[in-house]
């Protein structure tokens, strides 16, 4: 199930983070491109490897505490066969942090080694984090500052400045704002950049992305969403999107009036769970196949 007028998001500060980005990264040695770790295909941004050009750059699979662990144990496998380096984060428990450690040592070796033979050894390195809105930036930067230097919020559009933030790692962090791009060629990627919360809600029709969202866990995760919603699979398997959801808020008891179930109520908490991690880690985008969606 598709919406009918594919979804795209591209406010005008977005244009100005791409020159931004541009214009900084001759001051930067390292880069750090942030992808959620339960879409890594759609919230890669196909216009930053343009812009980074040959600077070294490490991949950092987020939020991995919300997506499938053995499907993003394949992504790692995925990019490390590319001959990219890649780690996976989860920024709330710390879990990847030694591993993004020893990706910094391993893809800076040969720079810090001139630092070294050039006296300059403990020369802090700079490192610039892109990625799309509401990917976990913030997060994994006050994770590695060990203190709340970037503002959090689970929605996209909250930083919007360039910030210098120093760590306990011996990193100095620029921190870019979210960045899109003009037009999402696949109705998908805009489908799931949108389920995960990297586009505001307010200019979606929650309702329907709800519908989608139904359809999408019903093929990739219908045991943990059966069990979370007490839907019997055999009766769900074949309906469209709008009947399962409707089921769904059926079992949950929103209804109104007449009978008809609280559509906006039942989206809010079905997007809701699925974001938060409350229906299980679950992921959406495998890493081969021609779109490499799960659909």
């Amino acid at each position: 199930m598709q919406q009918k007028n594919p979804i795209q998001w591209f406010p005008g500060h977005m244009a100005k983070t791409r020159r931004l980005m541009a214009e900084c990264l001759p001051s930067v040695d390292l880069v750090f491109e942030l992808l959620d770790a339960r879409i890594p295909k759609s919230s890669k941004n196909p216009e930053i490897e343009a812009i980074l050009k040959e600077k070294p750059t490490i991949t950092v699979l987020t939020k991995s505490s919300l997506a499938d662990p053995a499907i993003s144990r394949r992504w790692v496998s995925y990019y490390r066969a590319l001959g990219r380096a890649c780690v996976l984060i989860d920024s709330q428990s710390g879990l990847g942090l030694s591993d993004l450690s020893e990706s910094i040592q391993s893809v800076m070796a040969e720079k810090l080694e001139r630092y070294k033979n050039k006296g300059m050894e403990g020369r802090r390195i700079k490192a610039m984090i892109v990625g799309i809105p509401n990917v976990g930036k913030s997060s994994l930067i006050n994770r590695l500052a060990g203190a709340k230097k970037a503002k959090v919020e689970d929605r996209p559009g909250v930083t919007l400045n360039k910030q210098w933030i120093p760590t306990t790692i011996g990193l100095d962090l620029l921190d870019m704002p979210g960045v899109l791009w003009p037009k999402f060629e696949d109705a998908t990627v805009g489908e799931n950049l949108a389920l995960t919360g990297a586009i505001r809600d307010q200019i979606l029709d929650i309702e329907e992305m709800a519908m989608i969202l139904c359809r999408r866990l019903v093929d990739v995760a219908p045991k943990a969403f059966c069990e979370r919603y007490r839907l019997q699979y055999e009766a769900i398997a074949d309906l469209d999107g709008y009947d399962i959801f409707e089921a769904v808020g059926r079992k949950r008891g929103f209804l109104v009036s007449g009978g008809e179930i609280n559509t906006e109520r039942t989206a809010t908490m079905l997007l809701d769970e699925f974001r938060g991690g409350v229906i299980g880690r679950i992921s959406l985008e495998l890493p081969e196949g021609g779109n490499n969606a799960i659909v």
